[in-house]
């Protein structure tokens, strides 16, 4: 009689077993996995126009096809492309960039005649009575200025193009301005009774291929912006330094703000706000937080995070002369994973 209830359980054991193999069996082969359409690195569907005109997408690569889809409105079609007076006297830009290690470039045109104008236009702007000015106000009359988006969206198109994962395009945008050598202006501009330094507009800094803290954080804002994330501007006042801010998941946001810190004045990690700076000078004062645009966030597990906190263990140890076999190595190695130069600016 024991036996023939241990042949019960075991029967009904096996139907259970069997029943759930089954309806796995029929989950993935009736139902069918869930298909993912093709898209290029901005979104859209493969052999359709991209909501920025005039690039189309192609086996997963942008491309400009102004016969299909048109130019945006102030622009004409030229050879497939779309164009306005200040795409005039061309030549090649190289912006350069690192990514897991790997050393790359890629080259675009760069035109003398968008340059030239963006270095006569009016840094000022004109307030009712009774307005107070912003800061932001200033960042955003550069990073929205019209004539610039489409003289800097190749830039925005090329990193899609170069990754499909949104994280990975971050990345490369972020290395890009890192790699732009730092350095100010020897320009001035009158500003009522007083003379300031020159501030450069972000596709002046793309030209030229040289920025202040400043001004390569404007064009890391509009790159970010226009790969649809969340950005800000950091200013610590005290350090006179800006630098970027992008919203992430991470537990590890700077002064609890919601934003991963981002330096921009050379490479660095993602989050790493432990970076000393020229003369010993180190962030510590309470940053303004100037919100550029509002989108998607960073990642939860991104590696970037383990890899900043394990540098900033390694410097607290250097600093003490306290450096073993193991840091060394690990140090070398996050240095070439990021094209780490250890100088930054302020």
């Amino acid at each position: 009689m024991g036996y023939g209830k241990e042949l019960i359980i075991f029967f009904v054991f096996v139907a259970v077993i069997s029943i759930i193999l089954v309806f796995f069996y029929f989950s993935d082969n009736f139902f069918g996995d869930e298909e993912t359409i093709p898209t290029c690195g901005d979104g859209t569907f493969y052999d359709k126009c991209s909501l920025d005109e005039p690039y189309y997408c192609v086996n997963g690569k942008l491309v400009e096809k102004s016969s299909v889809c048109g130019c945006p409105e102030g622009l004409v079609k030229s050879n497939d492309g779309c164009i306005s007076e200040l795409n005039q006297n061309p030549r090649t830009a190289t912006l350069n960039y690192v990514l897991r290690g790997e050393e790359k470039s890629f080259n675009l045109v760069a035109y003398d005649d968008a340059e030239r104008y963006f270095s006569e236009l009016s840094r000022s702007i004109t307030y009712e009575d009774g307005e107070i000015p912003f800061r932001e106000d200033f960042k955003l009359k550069k990073i929205n200025e019209e004539e610039q988006r489409h003289l800097l969206l190749p830039i925005v198109k090329q990193i899609q193009n170069l990754a499909n994962d949104k994280d990975d395009q971050v990345r490369i945008a972020i290395s890009v301005v890192q790699n732009i050598p730092w350095g100010i202006s020897d320009k001035k501009v009158q500003f009522g009774n007083n003379q300031l330094d020159y501030s450069r507009y972000p596709y002046e800094v793309f030209y030229g291929s040289e920025g202040s803290c400043g001004e390569k954080s404007e064009l890391l804002a509009f790159l970010l912006k226009e790969l649809g994330f969340e950005v800000v501007i950091f200013y610590n006042q005290q350090e006179n330094h800006e630098s970027v801010g992008i919203k992430c998941a991470s537990q590890e946001t700077w002064h609890s703000s919601g934003y991963c810190f981002v330096e921009t004045s050379g490479p660095s990690i993602i989050t790493d706000n432990t970076l000393v700076y020229d003369n010993g000078v180190i962030l510590s004062s309470q940053p303004d937080i100037l919100l550029i645009s509002s989108g998607l966030f960073l990642k939860e597990d991104l590696y970037e995070y383990e890899d900043s906190k394990e540098l900033e263990g390694i410097r607290k140890r250097m600093a003490t002369g306290k450096l073993n076999f193991y840091d060394e190595w690990k140090y070398n190695n996050l240095r070439e994973k990021y094209g780490l130069d250890g100088v930054y600016n302020l």
